[in-house]
């Protein structure tokens, strides 16, 4: 029997949509926002009261489990971000603005922030304290491509210049994609010592770019694209081009167009349902909640 996982009540009701993820944020129990207290505590039930309202008896203050999150500052109900966060993380593709308009059946506006409030959410946090990808006995391949619409596309003016865009992945693992406003050696070589291990493998085209970089790994593999070669015992490229036609495919067929100012933001959403995929053990039910 089929069972809908929208139907589940946090995706319905509002104080349940408060209670899961209250046991998400505060597994241990409410904290107040404003001074980190976490003992004395109340729930405020009255009549009027609003749900989910806690009132920290240290600091004076009320306070819920939206402060501090993506969900302060917005009158939509936590319910219905739940659902578009759901659907945002199962939809291999992405979930454009217009669609989340339509089912909402709110202004484009509404629609707009939502999706990209949420998208803001699935960057990943990088300080000097988050691992490199890769590591000894991994294999990590790098390569760039292009986004943009095909001169021919357009009858009337010229589309806007393609942007670059470079990404890390490993195989069977996790990626990053940047957004590089030129691909040289000069500007890739920072961004890949910095987000891949040395110990790594490093696999690449025939490209020039990763000459001076690869000898930096333990062992630097090419393969020869315009030789028609793409696989040589191990060495291959095909894991990132498949993540690239991925991206492509969200970014054509689904939204479109995205502009150069907010392409960044749409490589966050596809790195990260990558990152968190069926294949690592990760669920559509689980990424919502993934770090």
């Amino acid at each position: 029997m089929a069972a809908p996982i929208l139907s589940t009540p946090h995706f319905q009701n509002e104080a349940a949509a408060f209670a899961y993820v209250e046991s998400k944020l505060w597994p241990n129990g409410p904290i107040c926002h404003h001074c980190g207290e976490s003992e004395h505590i109340g729930r405020l039930q009255g009549k009027t009261t609003r749900v989910g309202l806690y009132k920290c008896y240290a600091c004076k203050k009320p306070f819920t489990v939206r402060m501090g999150t993506i969900f302060e500052s917005s009158h939509l109900p936590l319910h219905i971000w739940l659902q578009i966060i759901h659907l945002m993380c199962a939809s291999k593709k992405g979930l454009s603005t217009n669609q989340i308009q339509r089912m909402l059946r709110c202004s484009m506006k509404t629609a707009w922030f939502l999706g990209h409030r949420i998208r803001e959410s699935m960057r990943e946090v990088r300080d000097m304290f988050t691992p490199p990808l890769g590591g000894s006995g991994c294999t990590i391949e790098a390569d760039e491509t292009y986004i943009g619409r095909k001169a021919e596309s357009r009858a009337y003016e010229a589309p806007a210049p393609k942007q670059a865009v470079m990404a890390l992945v490993e195989r069977d693992g996790r990626v990053r994609s940047f957004h590089v406003p030129n691909v040289t050696a000069k500007m890739l070589r920072p961004l890949i010592g910095r987000h891949a291990h040395r110990d790594s493998r490093f696999m690449t085209d025939e490209s020039r770019i990763y000459t001076g970089i690869g000898w930096h790994f333990a062992s630097h593999g090419t393969v020869m694209h315009e030789a028609k070669e793409y696989v040589r015992g191990d060495v291959y490229t095909n894991t990132i081009e498949g993540y690239f036609s991925i991206i492509k495919r969200g970014l054509y067929g689904v939204y479109q167009h995205v502009s150069e100012a907010h392409l960044k933001r749409y490589l966050c959403e596809f790195d990260f349902r990558y990152s968190n995929r069926a294949r690592l053990g990760i669920d559509d039910v689980a990424r919502p909640i993934s770090p």
